[in-house]
């Protein structure tokens, strides 16, 4: 049977695609120019600052707030029903997440729980950035009917009737100073504890480091060839480090990027509200609370506003996602797989505008980027155990 020269034409188009498709993989460098090795390094884990000081918390760093803040994460008696605790949602063997799309406490919250590993750096806390120190985002959680269902003088009466957490206490604030003074002292005990919550070096730090030595055979131990072309098209083609840059892979700033709501949600409005509400929060840098006499607050005072920020989320970082799925401000996105393909899609957002733009990339290229994003998994550190 012979075969019709339209068919042969297209056979023979099918072999040289796939001959260039192979061409194209075994003709990637296997050294990194100088300037890929500068953003390697820029992203590496080695290159985090020291964690800069809080100067709205006085007891930021005091290893007897840290001690009481690790006592109150875990415990539940703060809670209306005695059951729901800060590690409820941010339960350190899921890196602070719950895997759940959206927390549950004493009801379910509106959006999806995120990591705490790291926060410490980051300016703004909560998807839409509403909290602006960690202490006052810790404060939240407990008189949301949602989570904790509690109060302040609820939360103050258990304070003051334990014993142990009272001579604590007293000894770093002293006697009682008013309920919102007191109230505030807790969120900033509990944020001198989250504060020790710390990512640490993954294998992609461990590859950085070997690249950065031009040790070639630490390089083919430590990272597969689909996990080097993933590290490529991350920093290259798929344009991942516009926002996810630095050691944390975020830039801690708010993007739209389409994201889909559930059946029947009213789209969420995301940074557009959540800085309206941190610009006048009683418990933010600006407040009485704070414990900067100069309230230097230069964060409040150049956030960005607008309509731009309708439907913008903070980046989250990429950091150990092999444990924090669902993915999205509201737990959308079931696996990282899926997460790949919607920014590949780059979909019309419901609300606002989607900065993303397609990617089009194909399926194994997308393989790929999730092979070298998997690296980014770490264990982290924390004082202390869990009670």
């Amino acid at each position: 049977m012979s075969i019709r020269p339209v068919t042969l034409a297209a056979l023979l188009i099918s072999v040289v695609a796939a001959a260039w498709l192979v061409l194209r993989w075994d003709a990637e460098p296997r050294t990194w120019s100088a300037e890929s090795v500068a953003v390697l390094e820029s992203l590496s884990l080695a290159s985090l600052p020291p964690l800069p000081p809080d100067p709205t918390n006085a007891v930021a760093d005091n290893p007897l707030a840290v001690e009481l803040g690790r006592r109150l994460f875990f415990d539940t008696r703060f809670s209306a029903n005695g059951r729901v605790s800060c590690a409820t949602c941010h339960q350190p063997e899921r890196r602070f997440t719950d895997g759940l799309p959206k927390g549950v406490g004493i009801g379910m919250s509106r959006r999806n729980t995120p990591s705490i590993v790291g926060t410490a750096y980051s300016p703004w806390l909560y998807w839409d950035g509403r909290r602006d120190s960690q202490w006052s985002q810790a404060l939240a959680p407990l008189e949301d009917p949602a989570e904790h269902a509690s109060n302040r003088l609820m939360t103050i009466a258990i304070l003051v009737e334990d014993k142990e957490y009272w001579g604590i206490y007293k000894a770093l604030f002293g006697e009682a100073s008013g309920v919102d003074t007191m109230y505030a002292n807790v969120g900033k005990a509990i944020a001198a504890f989250e504060r020790t919550i710390m990512p640490t070096t993954s294998k992609f730090d461990r590859y950085v480091a070997a690249v950065v030595a031009g040790d070639e055979a630490q390089q083919a131990a430590l990272f597969t060839e689909d996990e080097v072309r993933g590290l490529r098209l991350f920093i290259g083609e798929a344009n991942c480090t516009q926002c996810h840059n630095g050691p944390l892979l975020t830039n801690n700033e708010f993007h739209n990027t389409g994201l889909i709501n559930f059946a029947g949600e009213v789209p969420d409005k995301g940074r557009v509200a959540g800085v309206r509400e941190v610009l006048e929060h009683p418990f933010n840098c600006r407040s009485r609370h704070s414990d900067d006499p100069g309230k230097g607050c230069a964060e409040l005072d150049f956030a960005r506003t607008g309509a731009e920020l309708i439907g913008a989320f903070r980046t989250p970082s990429l950091r150990n996602l092999d444990t924090t799925a669902p993915y999205g401000h509201k737990g959308q996105i079931a696996t990282l797989g899926d997460m790949l393909i919607h920014y590949n899609l780059a979909p019309e957002a419901m609300i606002g505008h989607n900065e993303a733009e397609p990617l089009n990339l194909s399926a194994r290229e997308l393989a790929h980027l999730e092979a070298f994003l998997l690296t980014l998994s770490a264990p982290f550190t924390m004082a202390g155990d869990a009670p």
